[in-house]
């Protein structure tokens, strides 16, 4: 083995973020492209320090047109380095990619279940978390959206998906393929600008690094990394809050001439930052109307906080508004008025 920079790095990535303990069982997601061939060739020289025990997934989504020689292609090749493989193919064509990407975590999720991994390593790198948060931004995403692509996460049970090479750039891992003769697959999808993630991959970042700055692709992911500490301390935050303004079953019964599905106490949300208040009252939503709620509907029951006696918002779903019934903050069926 030929020891790079790119082992060092993540050697020390792996120390300092306690990703991949020793002796896991460590489920590899390869597509045979130059990001997973990197990340799979790193962790097998990192092996038998770690005392892993490794082993390649492939997921075959019928789509493009080459995904059948795609996965045969990847089979073989990872048969005769002798890993351990379990290739999954989609029982219908997948053409979108949220579908797919849907499919291929339940998959993987799967499989790790089944044979007792302790977690999904994929290739997601610097680039892809700077692609993603490009898109987020333009679509108007708040924070959370801005710092998709965490280090790791749960995957199920106590299963957790891992990306090792958020560090590490595009560009590394295609100068690391090259340098020692890895057999790259070549996917044709990566140039069809009919796909947002490949227009920004293509466009929008070769034009940020001639105009703006050419190390861009690091710059947005350290923005991504910074993000991601601030929404955790976000979140914690706003769900203590949450915790303090929740009303208890016994003070909903001495209340118990309206019937509410959910009720906060205001005066305990007034006093709380702005920020604070969003983050509680979008928790809030989602634990009792089982919603992703988008801004709007969060924006409509923060301005009850402060907002006079019977004040409501239209329907938050079907059926549902939130309403101010003196110091409380309540969520009712309409049928209830």
């Amino acid at each position: 083995m030929s020891w790079t920079l790119l082992h060092a790095r993540l050697q020390r990535t792996l120390k300092q973020r306690l990703l991949l303990p020793l002796n896991h069982r460590i489920l590899i997601a390869f597509s045979g492209g130059q990001d997973s061939f990197c990340l799979l060739r790193l962790l097998l020289d990192l092996q038998d320090r770690w005392e892993w025990d490794l082993a390649v997934a492939h997921c075959d989504h019928r789509w493009p047109p080459d995904s059948t020689a795609n996965a045969r292609y990847v089979a073989d090749l990872v048969r005769r380095w002798n890993l351990p493989f379990f290739g999954r193919t989609a029982p219908s064509v997948l053409k979108g990619e949220a579908e797919g990407r849907e499919w291929r975590y339940q998959e993987m999720a799967e499989i790790a279940q089944q044979q007792d991994f302790h977690a999904v390593v994929t290739a997601h790198t610097a680039s892809d978390r700077t692609e993603t948060l490009l898109y987020n931004l333009v679509r108007g995403s708040g924070a959370d959206g801005l710092q998709a692509l965490t280090w790791q996460r749960p995957l199920s049970g106590e299963r957790k998906l891992v990306r090792p090479l958020l560090n590490v750039t595009r560009a590394e891992t295609g100068q690391f393929c090259r340098d020692i003769g890895l057999p790259v697959w070549q996917d044709p999808m990566n140039q069809d600008l009919h796909y947002r993630r490949n227009r920004i991959r293509q466009g929008v970042l070769p034009y940020l690094r001639e105009h703006f700055n050419p190390k861009v692709d690091t710059a947005i992911a350290q923005t991504a990394e910074l993000l991601q500490a601030d929404v955790a301390y976000l979140e914690t935050s706003a769900a203590a809050l949450l915790k303090a303004a929740t009303v208890t079953e016994a003070e909903q019964v001495q209340h118990d001439d309206q019937q509410m599905l959910a009720r906060l106490d205001r005066t305990v949300l007034e006093t709380a930052p702005l920020a604070l208040q969003r983050r509680a009252i979008r928790q809030f939503l989602h634990r009792h109307l089982d919603i992703a709620p988008n801004f709007e509907q969060v924006e409509k029951v923060v301005v009850l906080i402060s907002a006079p006696n019977r004040s409501r918002t239209d329907p938050l779903i079907a059926g549902t508004v939130a309403q101010v019934w003196q110091s409380w903050l309540c969520l009712c069926h309409l049928d209830d008025f």
